[in-house]
């Protein structure tokens, strides 16, 4: 049995003061909401704050056990289907974002790529690489780890972006919920 990880820290998408807009309840019921992304595994979350603390887009917060700042519970994961229009055009963005600031976690993964079935290798599901750009990554890290996006993209030329590769799978598993494998994502 797979014990799933907890977000720790999240980054705020939207802030949502009178509850949620679909929420059938009478406004003055509603429960002020915070629409946030895990910063580990991309979860999406909806997050209550605790009342009178101002949250803005951007905030990151604490979420993980003990004393929280800012929020006083997690509600629940939400699905892409879930966010509100705000959220949906800033996640891309925030996304970026995350990956660029854990630029090692994933270069890390063109080290250690590793094949899923006989016929089918995790880079295969990055957009944009084929059997030839598979192999050619593979003779490359073979010779000497890669060590940052640059260092991906000078030595391998058909690769000028690795980080929009890798930004492009992260949102394509959390818009397509039919997606069989999850390389960065939990389902």
């Amino acid at each position: 049995m797979k014990v799933e990880k907890k977000e720790v820290k999240a980054i705020v998408l939207d802030v949502l003061a009178k509850g949620h807009p679909d929420d059938p309840r009478p406004p003055f019921k509603r429960e002020p909401l915070v629409q946030a992304m895990g910063l580990e595994q991309f979860k999406l979350l909806e997050l209550v704050p605790k009342p009178a603390v101002p949250i803005e887009l951007y905030d990151m917060l604490y979420i993980g056990d003990g004393e929280r700042e800012k929020i006083e519970r997690v509600k629940r994961r939400i699905g892409y289907e879930d966010l509100t229009q705000t959220a949906r055009g800033e996640l891309p963005f925030l996304v970026e974002k995350v990956v660029k600031q854990r630029e090692q976690d994933f270069v890390h993964f063109f080290n250690i790529a590793v094949p899923i079935t006989p016929r089918m290798h995790m880079l295969h599901l990055l957009p944009g690489i084929g059997k030839k750009l598979m192999w050619e990554i593979l003779e490359e890290r073979n010779k000497k780890p890669f060590e940052s996006f640059s260092d991906i993209s000078a030595r391998i030329k058909s690769i000028p972006h690795p980080e929009k590769m890798i930004i492009a799978r992260i949102m394509e598993e959390l818009q397509n919920k039919d997606v069989k494998y999850h390389v960065f994502t939990t389902k």
